[in-house]
């Protein structure tokens, strides 16, 4: 069902233990002492999107960029976008801005010192910039960042920025300056906006579902942006113990996603975001969030 439209396939590059769902039975000190298995994994989406000749972006944590800068290269050097996601998978709401600015740059500069090339892409652990974290945009302007992913426009209990455009276009922060958004993709089900873009979502609708709202995306003449964990493929990752919703959040169909990817990688096109941004017609009118 390929249409000529180009999607946005993007990788948010942790490991198990650092995601919020999980953060209950895992504290940050505690990190480096954790089985170690995003590197086998992410090499794994490496191998299965030469195989599809597709290139996509990843966005990388700082904390693992620092212990495995052979792994960025090797995703650098099969011709992927590199992209920031932060340094500590904090959720910005809970940081202070000082903080935050420091992750952020610190984050930027480990990538550009690895790759040898600028970073100007960006994505919030957790999609965490939301109404109460506006100021994060501000310190993305200054950091030198051009683009953003981290906007979900629906309502959710960690994250989301209801009332914001469904559609790539351009932000304006709250001081003023200019970042191009690419917000997480949803479907219209009637008056509702139903989260389409992947991760959690992927693993709990049936394949045929995704592949409906994302097909209905792309048949409104839009490209819609899709993201994944190298963690999610993974169903022999360790079992933590945390709360029944967690747990469900956390390994609901991991043994089903790694095909669904496949599927989903024939069923449509797809590119790096700053390949997707360059093919779409954005307004010069900025929207204020």
């Amino acid at each position: 069902m390929q249409t000529t439209i180009q999607n946005a396939l993007t990788i948010d590059v942790e490991d198990y233990f650092q995601v919020a769902a999980l953060s209950e039975a895992v504290e940050r000190d505690d990190w480096s002492s954790m089985e170690y298995r995003v590197e086998a994994n992410t090499d794994r989406l490496l191998e299965l999107f030469d195989s599809h000749n597709i290139k996509a972006t990843f966005f990388t944590l700082g904390w693992v960029a620092e212990r495995s800068p052979a792994l960025v290269r090797r995703i650098r050097d099969a011709g992927h976008e590199i992209a920031s996601h932060g340094y500590s998978h904090q959720l910005i709401y809970d940081q202070t801005p000082e903080l935050f600015r420091e992750e952020t740059r610190r984050s930027k500069r480990i990538l550009e010192d690895i790759t040898g090339e600028p970073v100007t892409g960006y994505r919030a652990a957790s999609y965490s910039i939301t109404s109460k974290s506006r100021w994060a945009l501000d310190v993305l302007c200054d950091e030198g960042f051009t683009w953003d992913s981290s906007i979900f426009p629906v309502h959710h209990d960690r994250y989301g920025m209801p009332g914001t455009p469904f559609e790539p276009y351009q932000l304006r922060a709250p001081g003023g300056g200019l970042l191009t958004e690419f917000p997480l993709s949803t479907c219209p089900i009637g008056r509702y906006r139903l989260p389409i873009a992947g991760g959690g979502y992927f693993r709990l609708f049936p394949y045929w579902f995704s592949r409906w709202g994302l097909g209905q995306i792309n048949k409104a003449g839009q490209p819609f942006i899709f993201y994944l964990h190298p963690w999610e493929i993974d169903p022999d990752q360790p079992r933590l113990k945390v709360k029944a919703f967690s747990r469900f959040r956390h390994y609901n169909n991991l043994d089903k996603c790694m095909s669904r990817l496949e599927s989903l990688l024939g069923d449509f096109r797809f590119g790096p975001v700053s390949s997707v941004l360059s093919r779409v017609t954005i307004s010069s009118e900025a929207v204020a969030v």
